[in-house]
């Protein structure tokens, strides 16, 4: 496992506005279920309260009609009326039934809140009405009112007639009967209907219902109907603008076609948007309930024209084919308004009734809630960014100042930053006094936590007591005033071994040889102080033009080496830390699981997988994540140099690196010297000879490889030094 690390100040924020955003997306989730439950109790409750409420009203307007039509006044007058002929056609002087049945109706119509009544015979022609007493035979009643009374005519009940405009009858019956010699001016004075208020112009746009109940003879027999005219505005539409949600609710009726036969609540929207003319026409009989296809209040321009060609709206086409309907998912209405709603066929009354209410109401907790959550995100991530800035900022305050004060040390003077690691940030400076380049490695003052500091003092003092030309010199050790600590060492010019395989590939046997065998000279040493250096791998190993020498190596990083007792019997157990550090591709096994002690023979291993590199330019196991790096490490053995690579590999190499990486350490050779001496004595060591290195070294540096920042990276990025927690490990 991953050791201890700190965290920056400003992951705090960062973590709490992810965890703000699962909070936010649950609540959200929750609320919107809670919102749906609610809404569909609460128009189902709007419905049916308005469903009752017209068949409430329907039984009352039947049953005052029944009553009407029983009474035995008006059904002995209405009999006569039903039983005389035709009086001649231009007859100035009214026939007594009719002049009885308007003075007798007009008293009793006003006590019941009607204002118009009208006899309908069986033949469908309606021969009185209340207004004037004046004989109506030749009014034929609509083909649209027809079937309602056959309907009572057959099965002697009452019904109730839907909203119609009397023009629309007009011109129906005048199509129907079309112009004729004398005809003309009959209609237009015959079919006209009568006013609502006698001597009170009655509206352009008018609408009317009727309520008729069936007229009997002393046989009991059908003869005809009274028809009570209703005043739609007054009864109906009253009726459903009751029980309304909100502020954007409304309750409307419709008819088969999706034709609105109720008022809407939105008439005056309605006319700014262009569905509605003259400002004294209502919706009513005048809105068809068609999808739009967009908002229209916002500006959405329908592209189809043709209203017939659109479809009707959701809740609406549900309860015309029957399906009674409770929608919370936001859909158009005939305003192109997302809307949710509930919708019925009410089959007893011929149409269908919707109630709705407008998504943005009926969703505004919700969106309540998403803005609160946003706006907390959207805070939280502010916080984070300004607490990165401010640190950033911080930091390079910091290392402008650190860098300042090395300066008026007189000692250094810092030219350019080369490098950037885990511990640290490395400039290439020159010594005031020795006029020679060196390489300064600041300790990033973020990162200077009393571990670190401890670590970064002791790779200045093990590696100061290391004296090998392979070996990277440290010159000076130090920090400024303010506790920015330093080391200097000599600065190299060249390339370390992960950016050799990544831009050439990888190497021949002999300069594989050449390099690992320099490896070998610098370990020595360290083993014999008893220091193991413990993190061998291509980033940590250097090659240069040193003093002449071509493919000169030089050993870096000994952040991770400790000390081991050369003389003991047994070295010192370094299982028994807490913490054992290393990159997982060169880790040996025993310092995964603790199960032997560490000693020089562990960067034995950790050199024998750098070989296996260098040679095939792929790591000894293939593998995705650390944990199965290092269960292969402890359990596979890995597949043979020669099989992962067409370069020649003689068979003394490929055993000498297989040892190396023997799970045991017993099998591995058991000292640098001894490795190095296997190594010389391979058929391919002497097939780097100076000429050779001095040749390479003389095309590079005519031509050297783009740094890290140049290049993105190089081709492949090794893995990074890790924290290995011994203690949580699994036996």
């Amino acid at each position: 496992m991953l050791g201890r690390f700190k965290l920056p100040l400003w992951i705090l924020p960062l973590a709490i506005a992810g965890l703000v955003a699962v909070l936010g997306w649950w609540g959200n989730a929750r609320l919107r279920d809670t919102i749906e439950s609610q809404l569909r109790a609460q128009l189902t409750a709007t419905l049916n309260a308005n469903v009752t409420a017209l068949g409430i009203w329907s039984t009352n307007q039947t049953r005052l009609a029944t009553s009407l039509a029983e009474d035995p006044n008006v059904r002995k007058l209405a009999n006569q009326i039903f039983q005389a002929p035709p009086p001649v056609r231009r007859e100035f002087r009214s026939p007594p039934e009719l002049e009885h049945f308007v003075t007798d109706f007009r008293p009793r119509l006003a006590q019941l809140g009607y204002e118009v009544a009208q006899l309908v015979n069986t033949n469908f022609m309606v021969v009185a009405n209340s207004v004037r007493a004046q004989w109506a035979g030749n009014i034929e009643l609509s083909d649209a009112h027809t079937n309602k009374f056959a309907e009572l005519f057959a099965a002697g009940q009452p019904v109730i007639i839907t909203p119609f405009k009397p023009e629309l009858l007009m011109q129906r019956r005048a199509g129907r009967n079309g112009p004729g010699p004398g005809r003309t001016n009959d209609l237009r004075r015959l079919n006209r209907p009568p006013p609502l208020n006698p001597g009170r112009s009655r509206r352009g746009d008018e609408t009317l219902m009727q309520v008729a109940a069936p007229v009997h003879d002393d046989a009991r027999a059908v003869v005809g109907a009274l028809a009570l005219i209703i005043n739609p505005d007054k009864e109906f539409s009253r009726i459903l603008s009751v029980a309304r949600s909100g502020t954007s609710g409304e309750t409307y009726a419709f008819d088969q076609t999706g034709l609105l036969i109720s008022h809407s609540r939105f008439d005056d929207q309605l006319r700014q948007l262009g569905l509605l003319g003259a400002t004294n026409t209502s919706s009513a009989l005048n809105v068809r309930l068609h999808d739009p296809g967009g908002d229209l209040a916002t500006g959405f321009q329908a592209t189809n024209t043709e209203a017939a060609a659109r479809p009707l709206t959701r809740l609406v086409a549900r309860a015309v084919d029957g399906e009674d309907a409770v929608d919370v998912v936001p859909a158009r209405d005939y305003r192109g308004v997302p809307v949710v709603g509930a919708s019925c066929w009410l089959p007893q009354f011929g149409f269908g009734v919707a109630t709705q209410i407008d998504a943005a109401e009926a969703y505004r907790p919700l969106r309540v809630l998403q803005s609160v959550f946003v706006g907390l995100f959207l805070f939280l991530l502010l916080c984070a960014t300004g607490l990165f800035l401010v640190s950033n900022l911080t930091w390079r305050r910091r290392l402008s100042e650190a860098e300042l004060k090395l300066k008026q040390l007189g000692q250094y003077t810092l030219e350019e930053k080369i490098g950037e690691g885990g511990m640290g940030v490395v400039y290439r400076a020159r010594h005031a006094l020795l006029r020679r380049d060196t390489a300064v490695k600041l300790l990033l003052p973020d990162r200077a936590d009393p571990e670190s500091i401890a670590r970064f003092e002791r790779e200045v003092c093990l590696t100061c007591q290391l004296t090998h030309p392979n070996t990277i010199q440290v010159y000076d050790y130090g920090h400024t005033p303010d506790g920015i600590f330093y080391y200097a060492m000599e600065y190299l010019r060249g390339l370390n071994l992960h950016e050799l395989i990544a831009h050439y590939g990888p190497q021949p046997e002999g300069r594989v040889i050449h390099i690992l065998t320099q490896i070998c000279d610098s370990l020595a040493e360290a083993h014999a102080l008893g220091l193991i250096h413990r993190d061998i791998k291509p980033g940590n190993v250097f090659l240069c033009r040193r003093g002449g020498v071509a493919d000169c190596v030089k050993v870096l990083d000994f952040g991770l080496v400790r000390e081991y007792h050369a003389g003991a019997l047994e070295p010192v157990n370094l299982a028994d830390e807490k913490v054992v550090e290393g990159t997982p591709w060169f880790t040996p096994p025993e310092a995964i699981n603790g199960s032997a002690p560490i000693d020089p023979r562990s960067d034995l291993y950790s050199l024998g997988a750098l070989g296996y590199y260098l040679l095939t330019g792929q790591y000894i196991f293939d593998a995705e994540t650390v944990v199965e790096i290092h269960a292969k490490q402890l359990n596979s053995a890995p597949i043979p140099p020669s099989q992962r690579t067409t370069n020649p590999i003689s068979a003394e190499m490929e055993t000498h690196l297989l040892d190396c990486l023997a799970k045991a350490a017993a099998a591995r050779p058991q000292s640098a010297s001894d490795l190095r001496a296997r190594l010389l004595a391979c058929p391919a060591a002497a097939d780097w000879p100076v000429t050779a290195r001095s040749d390479w070294w003389d095309a590079y540096e005519r031509q050297p490889i783009a740094s890290p920042a140049e290049t993105g990276g190089g081709a492949s990025t090794p893995m990074a030094t890790v924290r290995i927690d011994l203690a949580s490990r699994v036996e």
